[in-house]
């Protein structure tokens, strides 16, 4: 990609540009679902496919745009359509042209901010004379040929993470629909203990930032809630040094430990705990717990409660 863009020029191009965009609008049609004759065709609103019908309004490859009912502002509803479909009066329905390849063009209107050229009040509106003032940017916009390249290259890799992407959050449903399945039981199959009863735990402190010899050049890991990302953590942002585990409050945490987050301003964004394979140190927004020797650290982590 660096290759491919260097030394490029973009330009900013509205998607009332007709050399760049066709806006297609004038095929749409809503129909009542009471009239609505069942078939395969997709029937597409606002932001999704609402229904399935006989007949078409569009056949090709399109990006739809929510005119209004957007399920989010922020987080904007476009569609990518391809073949026959039936678009109803929610969407704007719009298209590249033979310089604008158009799923780059879906790729950057999902990331667009479409809150500026909102009207109305509880159901806000894109009118199509706000659409057409939206603006995309056009990579080599005098070299058609180049700019196509840079911009199916893009794509290539946008769909390849879109990929991906869909494959880790089907497999994530794969995991908690299996761990779930494992970690059920019955009341009278096992016996519950609370974390206080199955093993020994350690605090975590800070040492004083004003002692450089606490910092420099340190190498143990020093576990605070912006490293809990990942069910395993083995390395951490920040780390210390011996001098500072035998000077301040942290101390080393033994291998195979838990760590949990007791204190965060952004627990919603993290995982509250996590297995810790190697030696750590902590901060005082977490605890850490060694299993007693007949639980096995990566069970304990495993179970969501």
């Amino acid at each position: 990609m660096e290759k491919l863009l260097a030394g490029v020029e973009l330009e900013w191009k509205a998607l009332g540009n007709d050399n760049f965009v066709e806006v297609a609008n004038s095929g749409r049609k809503p129909v009542k679902a009471s009239l609505r004759v069942a078939g395969e065709t997709p029937y597409y609103g606002a932001n999704n496919i609402q229904d399935y019908v006989d007949g078409h309004t569009h056949d090709g490859e399109y990006v739809l745009i929510a005119e209004d009912g957007s399920a989010s502002l922020e987080n904007y509803s476009i569609q990518y359509a391809t073949g026959k479909f039936w678009a109803n009066n929610h969407v704007h329905v719009v298209r590249g042209k033979s310089r604008l390849n158009t799923r780059f063009l879906f790729h950057y209107l999902s990331i667009g901010n479409f809150i500026p050229f909102l009207s109305g009040g509880g159901r806000a509106k894109l009118t199509k004379g706000k659409m057409v003032e939206v603006k995309i940017p056009i990579p080599c916009p005098e070299d058609p040929k180049k700019s196509l390249e840079i911009q199916a290259e893009i794509v290539r890799i946008l769909d390849k993470f879109t990929e991906l992407t869909a494959e880790l959050t089907a497999r994530k449903k794969q995991y908690n629909y299996y761990r779930d399945q494992l970690l059920s039981f019955e009341e009278d199959e096992v016996e519950w203990k609370a974390l206080g009863e199955v093993g020994k735990w350690y605090g975590g402190g800070t040492p004083s930032k004003r002692q450089l010899d606490y910092w420099e050049n340190g190498t143990i890991p020093w576990i605070s809630p912006k490293d809990m990302g990942c069910p395993v953590i083995d390395s951490s942002q920040d780390y210390i040094t011996e001098a500072a585990v035998k000077g301040s409050s942290t101390k080393l945490v033994p291998a195979n430990s838990i760590a949990i987050v007791v204190r965060s301003s952004i627990l919603d964004k993290l995982l509250p705990s996590a297995l810790i394979p190697v030696p750590v140190t902590l901060n005082q927004d977490m605890k850490a717990i060694i299993p007693h020797k007949n639980i096995l650290p990566g069970y304990m982590t495993a179970n969501k409660n």
